[in-house]
């Protein structure tokens, strides 16, 4: 009998094992920081009195940060880079219409923008390509000691990722995501109001990128955002849906995201936009789900949840919600807050004991809170971006806040690691989904730093 029981536990022991062998979460390659080299958290770089810019790339986002430099103090755009040479004419006939010297062009041979790179009198390289182009950009112009600020998604591989970074450490240039949805009015304003403790603690945060892009599909050059879906499994554009939420949780700033599960519907909607627009590779299966979602834990026990859909007809939402211990706020599909009944702000509602924490707040009182918690950087430029322009306003305070923290010489809102980290879901969440939703394990990009600075914070000159 003693025997047999002990065949059984040994049996059992196994199992056992195996069961917490088989879900420990996939693990990437995390290469060596190379010697001689240091970390950027908190970089800066020496004051540039006058940021002079070439911009690679003109089409949708290209012409309209042509449109938003114009208004900005202290930019000189010196170089305007596009295959095709109609757009770059048509970017210097905005700089000359406004009073503005024109750029020097650069059309025709799509290997050019290496010689805008080159160039000894820019000392910001803006990249507005197609997404598999901007990290190869990205890596040359900082060689060539030029900082870089580039749209989104910055890196579409974790090996561009760690380009990036490697690259960033050993030329100590800033390299920078162009990420406009956190300086959206509503995001900002919560984060100044989470970063104040009227929400308590935060426990979970959402994002997504849910925009209906069929009509869009004609207007992207050579068709590129599509023939990506096709040939690509997973969340490809995640960075509007989790930049704001890793900047509420503090990420690299005293957390870290720690490990991701993703999974997908099948595609329906894709495969019929392929046949209807075509793609370049009609040899394969359209790859894209319509619907993708991914769930992360940080380090300290947080939550993310993450969605993206360009599939199927819904209204537009970046979901942008936080759950604290004490309160709770939503962006999409309406802007509401919720609070529990104590250690509310009485000079919003005098009469809190009425607050019901199983509803919003009205209308009044949102907007109340909005103005009184309203950030240091909107109240300084929020008359003069919705002026300009850019997604109501907030493409034109990413701009701003870009050459404010170059001319200042200040670290920038955004680093070269919350590149790394926002962008990494794009292939952590296609390997996730391939192994049958298993758990991923997400890289430490700052190597051994997510802890170094406490808490999230804007830097201003003093």
């Amino acid at each position: 009998m003693a025997k047999k029981h002990f065949f059984m536990l040994l049996l059992i022991t196994i199992v056992f094992c195996s069961c917490k062998t088989a879900y420990q979460p996939i693990k990437v390659k995390e290469p060596a920081r190379p010697k001689g080299q240091t970390h950027v958290i908190g970089l800066v770089a020496p004051k540039i009195d006058t940021v002079r810019i070439g911009i690679i790339g003109l089409g949708m986002r290209g012409i309209s940060a042509v449109e938003r430099f114009i208004h900005i103090p202290g930019v000189e755009i010196k170089a305007l880079c596009d295959i095709r040479g109609e757009l770059v004419e048509n970017a210097n006939k905005t700089l000359i219409s406004s009073g503005k010297k024109p750029a020097d062009s650069y059309s025709g041979d799509e290997k050019l923008w290496k010689k805008v790179c080159e160039r000894d009198d820019i000392d910001l390289i803006y990249v507005v390509t197609d997404w598999e182009n901007h990290a190869n950009i990205g890596v040359y112009a900082m060689q060539q000691g030029k900082h870089v600020a580039i749209e989104v998604p910055a890196a579409m591989t974790l090996e561009e990722i760690w380009d990036l970074i490697n690259t960033s450490e050993q030329t100590r240039k800033h390299c920078i995501q162009l990420e406009n949805c956190v300086y959206d009015f509503f995001e900002m304003t919560t984060l100044n109001m989470a970063q104040q403790g009227l929400f308590g603690e935060l426990i979970h945060v959402e994002g997504s990128y849910i925009h209906y892009l069929e009509e869009f599909w004609p207007y992207y050059y050579d068709n590129w955002r599509l023939n990506y879906n096709n040939e690509h499994r997973g969340d490809v554009y995640p960075t509007h849906g989790i930049g704001p939420a890793c900047q509420l949780l503090n990420i690299h700033r005293g957390d870290r995201m720690k490990t991701l599960v993703s999974m997908d519907t099948k595609s329906i909607n894709g495969k019929k936009f392929a046949k209807k627009y075509g793609v370049k590779n009609k040899d394969i299966e359209f790859q894209n789900a319509d619907h993708t979602l991914t769930l992360i834990q940080t380090e300290n026990g947080k939550t993310l949840h993450i969605q993206h859909n360009v599939m199927t007809p819904r209204p537009y939402s970046r979901m942008y919600q936080l759950t604290g211990t004490n309160g709770f706020a939503n962006k999409y599909p309406i802007e509401q807050y919720c609070f529990q009944t104590t250690n509310f702000d009485t000079t919003i509602i005098p009469d809190h004991e009425n607050l019901n924490a199983h509803q919003a707040v009205s209308k009044e009182i949102k907007e109340k809170l909005m103005q009184k918690y309203k950030h240091p950087i909107h109240i300084e430029l929020e008359a003069k971006a919705k002026q300009v322009g850019g997604h109501g306003g907030m493409d034109f305070i990413m701009d701003w806040r870009l050459i404010y923290c170059l001319q200042n010489g200040l670290p920038l809102d955004m680093d070269v690691y919350d590149l790394a980290e926002w962008c990494s879901i794009i292939e952590l969440s296609r390997l996730s989904i391939e192994n049958g939703n298993m758990p991923v394990a997400i890289p430490d990009f700052t190597r051994g730093y997510w802890n170094l600075q406490k808490g999230y914070k804007h830097a201003f000159a003093k």
